[in-house]
């Protein structure tokens, strides 16, 4: 399929700006969506016309106040850093308050029955994993051997969010239990490699994660990412400096790792490292 001059301009200013594969298609999509409503193309669409847009978006689509952002962001992205438009620039662009809402926050026993549901033990490691390092689900699947630093106990995150490298502390019982994995399964290329040795697929850890959460009855809302964010708030409870924390998930602003200081309670431990997966094992299912 033939690409326009001007998206291929958008893709690659995305591209040599870092931005990851799921930012690149939501930033097209929302652009996609602006020119279809008016039937025109970008250059000849308004700021006004992007303003009426938004709000036809909140009233008639009913779209949340968090997705009309997201919209706003990636047509933004096309006429701040594509077109450099001065006429967008100077407009004072009206937006819905975006909504501060964390999912509910899985306890360590959740955690515990949640992590022994799948059948397969190297599910149960995978959300292991995602939970004992606190990982994004992009960067669980894209866990290779060469990047794990046994010697160190550390995780070379290579191109996470951001296109941000970083090194993430692996808990020594987990290092443990991804060698028994491997020793029993011996992946080659990827820790969790998927069909005909490709890594594996992001849906396929949401689809294990649902069907965990709903084996355990667990009714909290949330999806996999839950386990991102109870690994933070469980390591803050452990006494972990909010400065380190940041850094192992990588957060470029320290507000954003401050989020999950609502959760805490009002006597947090006193150990500034903790191994949250002691006493969990992937080979450990909910039949033992």
């Amino acid at each position: 399929m033939k690409v326009s001059p001007l998206r291929q301009r958008m893709l690659d200013t995305l591209v040599l700006r870092g931005c990851s594969a799921s930012t690149i298609k939501s930033y097209v999509y929302a652009v996609e969506q602006l020119c279809r409503y008016y039937h025109r193309s970008p250059e000849l669409i308004t700021p006004e016309d992007i303003q009426a847009w938004l709000l036809w978006l909140l009233k008639a689509r009913g779209v949340s106040a968090s997705t009309c952002r997201q919209y706003f962001n990636g047509v933004r992205f096309l006429y701040a850093f594509v077109l450099e438009d001065v006429a967008f620039s100077d407009y004072r662009f009206t937006l819905p308050k975006g909504q501060q809402r964390l999912p509910d926050l899985l306890t360590r026993q959740d955690v515990q029955r949640l992590t022994r549901q799948p059948s397969h033990p190297k599910y149960r490691l995978l959300l292991l994993s995602a939970y004992g390092c606190g990982l994004r689900v992009s960067e669980l699947v894209h866990i290779r051997l060469s990047e794990i630093d046994g010697e160190r106990q550390l995780l070379h995150v290579v191109q996470g969010k951001g296109g941000k490298d970083r090194y993430v502390p692996i808990p020594e019982s987990l290092l443990q239990q991804w060698r028994e994995y491997w020793q029993q399964y011996r992946p080659n290329l990827w820790l969790f490699p998927g069909q005909e040795g490709n890594a594996l697929s992001i849906t396929t850890v949401q689809k294990c994660y649902r069907a965990s959460k709903k084996t355990a009855d667990i009714g909290k809302q949330g999806g996999v990412h839950s386990l991102r964010h109870a690994f933070a708030t469980h390591s803050l409870q452990a006494g972990m400096p909010i400065h380190q924390l940041q850094r192992i998930l990588g957060h470029s602003h320290l507000s954003t790792t401050s989020r999950y200081t609502h959760w805490l309670a009002d006597s947090p431990g006193d150990s500034p490292v903790v191994d949250l997966v002691k006493g969990l094992h992937f080979n450990q299912s909910c039949s033992d």
